[in-house]
C-alpha cells in the first residue's frame, strides 16, 4: 500500500530504525506491506517529543489521538498534527479576574486555560495562545471576556462558560457579535456571521459566504465543491438544467468536511479528469476520501458523479 506522510512541524521519518527522509506539510510517500507491521518513528525539532507507531491494519482503523488518518482508494495518508513538549514544567502565561472568575492561561506540555468560579473548567488551546491577551467586552449589553491568541478568539461568559471558539479575521462586539471567518479555499471565501446573545449562549442570526476571488477554469471543480462545503452560492457554478437540482445535489454529496487534490495514483488510473477528493469523517481521527468528478458545458458544470 502507498502511504503518504505529513507533519505539521518539520521532522524526520525513521522506519524500523533507519532514516528515510524529512517530513513537513508537503506530501511524501513510500510503499509498505501492512502485514510487515513496520515500526515508524517521527522525530520533530524544537525540543518536541517524537512519536512512534506500527504501520499496520490496526493503525488505519484506530489511529492514536495525535494523528489523523485518511483512507483513499488503495492508499492512506498519515498526518501528525500534534507533538508533546519535553518541557512539562507549569508556566503561567497570563491571568485575569472577570465577573468573579479567575481566568488563567498556562503551559504544561501544551497550552491550557483554566476557569475557576461557580464551576471549574479546563480547556486545551492552540499554541497561538502562548501570546495571549484579554479584552472585556459586551454583547447585547451583557459582559463577556474575549481571549485572543493571534487570530484565534475564545469568548467566555460572565458565568465562566465558553460560548465561542474559532479563528476569525475580525470580530465586532455590540448589540450582536459579528465575525468574519476566512476559509482556506481557492476563491478566498469568507463567512460573515452575526450572533445574538441571551447571557447563556450565542445564537446565529444571519450568515453568508462571500467568494472574494473568482477561480480559474482549470480549478473550477475545487471551487464548486468548496462552495458547497462553506454554504456559498454554489448554484452559480451549475448550468441551468443542473441548477434546478442544487438542493438535491448537496444532499447527494453528503456531510464532507474538506476538499483535497487527488493523488498521483488517482490520475494515473483515471486520466486527467476534473475530479476532487471529498473528505468524510469515519471515526475518531479517521477519515475517508471519496473522489467526485464534474463535466463542463461551456463555463458551467453540467454533471457531478463519483469517479470510480
Amino acid at each position: 500500500m502507498r502511504i503518504y506522510f505529513l507533519s505539521y512541524k518539520p521532522a524526520i521519518l525513521k522506519l524500523n530504525g533507519l532514516y528515510v527522509g524529512g517530513l513537513d506539510l508537503f506530501e511524501r510517500h513510500i510503499e509498505i506491506d501492512l502485514s510487515d507491521s513496520v515500526l515508524a518513528e517521527i522525530v520533530p525539532g524544537e525540543n518536541l517529543q517524537p512519536v512512534n507507531f506500527f504501520i499496520n491494519e490496526k493503525l488505519l482503523f484506530a489511529p492514536p489521538p495525535y494523528m489523523d488518518v485518511y483512507l483513499m482508494d488503495g492508499e492512506a495518508l498519515i498526518y501528525i498534527r500534534e507533538y508533546g513538549n519535553k518541557n512539562v514544567a507549569l508556566n503561567v502565561i497570563a491571568q485575569t479576574r472577570f465577573c468573579g472568575n479567575l481566568i488563567t492561561v498556562f503551559s504544561q506540555g501544551g497550552v491550557f486555560i483554566s476557569i475557576e468560579g461557580g464551576e471549574y473548567s479546563l480547556l486545551p488551546l492552540s499554541p497561538r495562545f502562548f501570546n495571549v491577551r484579554f479584552e472585556e467586552k459586551t454583547v447585547a449589553g451583557l459582559p463577556v471576556l474575549a481571549v485572543w491568541g493571534g487570530n484565534a478568539l475564545l469568548i467566555i461568559s460572565d458565568s465562566g462558560k465558553r460560548i465561542f471558539m474559532n479563528e476569525v479575521e475580525k470580530a465586532e462586539f455590540g448589540d450582536t457579535l459579528e465575525v468574519t471567518v476566512a476559509f482556506e479555499t481557492c476563491t478566498a471565501a469568507k463567512a460573515e456571521c452575526a450572533y445574538g446573545y441571551d447571557g447563556e449562549k450565542l445564537s446565529l442570526l444571519s450568515g453568508k459566504t462571500v467568494e472574494t476571488c473568482p477561480p480559474e477554469k482549470n480549478i473550477l471543480q475545487f471551487a464548486f465543491f468548496e462552495s458547497v462545503l462553506t454554504c456559498g452560492n454554489y448554484e452559480h457554478y451549475l448550468d441551468n438544467e443542473l441548477k434546478s437540482k442544487a438542493g438535491i445535489l448537496k444532499n447527494y454529496l453528503g456531510d464532507f468536511v474538506s476538499v483535497t487534490v487527488p493523488t498521483e495514483k488517482f490520475y494515473a488510473e483515471h486520466g486527467d479528469i476534473r475530479a476532487a477528493g471529498l473528505v468524510y469523517p469515519k471515526a475518531a481521527n479517521l477519515f475517508e476520501v471519496k473522489y467526485f468528478a464534474v463535466d463542463l458545458s461551456g463555463e458551467k458544470i453540467s454533471n457531478v458523479y463519483p469517479a470510480e
